[in-house]
């Protein structure tokens, strides 16, 4: 009797299509076939939507072989060298970390990271890792840590038994940073279709910018100590996947055979867990239901009038803007980003320069400069939502209310986070007797941002684009650059009054013994100033409210 699931010309237990494929062996070749299928069709569509996008890939695939020969010829370059190993395994430990950081940052990248998407259909997850992993060794990516790989290899390998453990290792290398990236997705799908994923991908230049940081910082450390510093970091990383490979095909090259071996098997047993791991995410994925389909009872029932933090913000307008700010800064990713980076840049400035010798106790202040910036156009993180906003504001001290409130919320985070900036910088660089004077000199700065940043707002809103990178609506670059860059200039000449002092205070021959009147007369005066920058940025923002609401909603 003819069996009614199968069509002529294919063999019971099978899809059609795969006629000839019998048993699960013969399956899973036909499925891993139909998925690098697949990926291919989706980079070629991709390339057919338009020619932007079709240079794009060229171009960056152009790119991206340039960049990886360079880097092969440069490792070859090192063959020879006593302490190419240093260079060659910390090198296959950073391609590792990239991998393992794409998925997070850049989950829109590859359309076959997101497992989801095959979740409805009948596919096992063993049969399933196995297609998505030789998938993944199609395109730009793979191939440029193939040619990075097999550079680290090059460099230390010597004799037949070097050569032949590395080709193992590149091997193994590869399928272990590709095994990892995938994962990451796997296991953090959730998190990357969700808003707080898109968050990750906004903060992905911060880490970018860091990343520099410390690869200029490390750079400079190592040019001036020499690559004998990286040795203890190479014996640590010549036992971690996938360095180890790498690690390995060293110490055959030195003729450790036994040292070698265990390296390799470190390396074949991260490969082994991570597709365990990956494995095992997937069933979660294709077995279990997520946040969408299941009934939040709690969340409907839970009361959010009164949190915690809530409670101990002021009365009136005050505390309900101050929460509502704070609540911005957590939530909306471009706010959130622009904090971060914020924050970010103004550590790193003074500490990195205090630490290298070669800042100046002044960096400090960029903490102040860089959070006071967050001052300005505060009406264009509502975007729309201004509107509610602005039908609560009929009168001058309404609008005083409100950016007073806004206002508090900034030096909520600024206030505490200049201080402790200053206080680390100057201990870096051993200089106490002038933290009196740098702090005062913050605190003026701040309260001048303060005032011109209010006043911006009111006079030169724009909109912040919610989707995107972009944190400029289009036709508003003007209003942006004359908002950030005008104000910052009114707020240097604010400041004027008490860097004028310091410089009266450091030509006077005893004016080192009062320069810690920098401390309140900075406290003071920038208290003072934010003052009248709130009270006289009121009126313009009570008449202005029609045209910063059309302003803002451009997005």
């Amino acid at each position: 009797m003819t069996d009614p699931t199968t069509t002529p010309g294919t063999t019971p237990g099978t899809a059609s299509g795969t006629t000839g494929t019998t048993g699960p062996v013969g399956a899973a070749a036909a499925l891993t076939a139909t998925v690098v299928r697949l990926k291919l069709s989706l980079l070629r569509n991709g390339m057919r939507q338009s020619a932007g996008r079709r240079a794009a890939f060229v171009a960056s695939a152009a790119l991206a072989l340039v960049v990886a020969l360079l880097q092969l010829l440069g490792l070859m370059g090192l063959r020879g060298h006593a302490h190419a190993a240093d260079v060659a395994v910390p090198g296959a430990a950073l391609l590792a970390l990239g991998w393992a950081l794409l998925p997070l940052f850049f989950p829109g990248g590859d359309e076959t990271l997101d497992p989801t998407r095959l979740v409805l259909l009948p596919l096992r997850p063993r049969p399933l890792v196995r297609a998505l992993l030789a998938a993944s060794l199609v395109g730009i990516g793979p191939l440029f840590t193939l040619l990075v790989l097999t550079g680290c290899v090059l460099a230390v390998a010597h004799g037949a038994a070097g050569y032949g453990v590395a080709v193992v290792a590149v091997v193994l290398a590869l399928l272990v940073c590709v095994a990892l990236a995938r994962t990451v997705a796997a296991a953090n799908v959730r998190l990357l279709t969700s808003r707080k994923g898109r968050d990750l991908a906004v903060l992905s230049g911060l880490v970018i910018a860091i990343g520099t940081q410390l690869v200029n910082f490390g750079a400079r450390r190592l040019g001036s100590a020499g690559l004998g510093q990286l040795r203890p970091v190479t014996d640590v990383l010549s036992w971690v996947p996938p360095a180890s490979a790498v690690g390995a095909v060293h110490s055959a090259s030195d003729g450790s055979y036994g040292i070698a071996l265990a390296q390799l098997a470190v390396s074949a047993a991260g490969l082994a867990a991570l597709i365990a791991l990956w494995a095992r995410s997937l069933t979660r994925l294709m077995t279990s239901p997520d946040g969408s389909t299941l009934q939040a009872a709690d969340v409907a029932t839970r009361d959010r009038s009164s949190t915690g933090l809530g409670r101990l913000l002021p009365g009136g307008r005050t505390g309900p803007v101050m929460e509502r700010s704070l609540r911005y800064i957590w939530r909306d990713p471009k706010t959130k980003a622009a904090w971060v980076t914020s924050l970010a840049i103004g550590l790193i400035v003074p500490v990195f320069n205090a630490v290298q010798g070669t800042g100046s106790i002044y960096f400090a202040c960029f903490a102040a400069g860089m959070l006071g910036i967050q001052m300005y156009n505060q009406f264009g993180q509502d975007t729309s939502a201004f509107w509610m906003v602005a039908q609560t504001i009929s009168s001058p001290r309404d609008a005083y209310a409100e950016l007073r409130g806004r206002a508090l919320a900034l030096l909520l985070i600024t206030l505490p986070y200049a201080t402790l900036v200053t206080v680390l910088t100057t201990a870096l660089l051993g200089d106490w007797p002038r933290l009196p004077e740098v702090l005062g000199l913050s605190l003026a700065l701040l309260g001048a941002m303060l005032a011109t940043g209010a006043w911006a707002s009111a006079r030169f809103p724009y909109s912040i684009p919610q989707e995107g990178h972009k944190n400029v609506a289009p036709g508003q670059a003007g209003l942006a650059w004359i908002s950030i860059f005008g104000g910052m200039v009114a707020a240097a000449l604010l400041c004027s009054p008490v860097i004028t002092l310091l410089i009266c205070l450091k030509v006077s021959s005893d004016g080192d013994a009062w320069t810690w009147i920098l401390l309140p007369t900075g406290a003071a005066y920038g208290t003072t100033i934010t003052w009248l920058g709130l009270h006289l940025a009121a009126p313009r923002l009570t008449t202005r409210l029609p045209e910063i609401l059309t302003a803002v909603s451009k997005g």
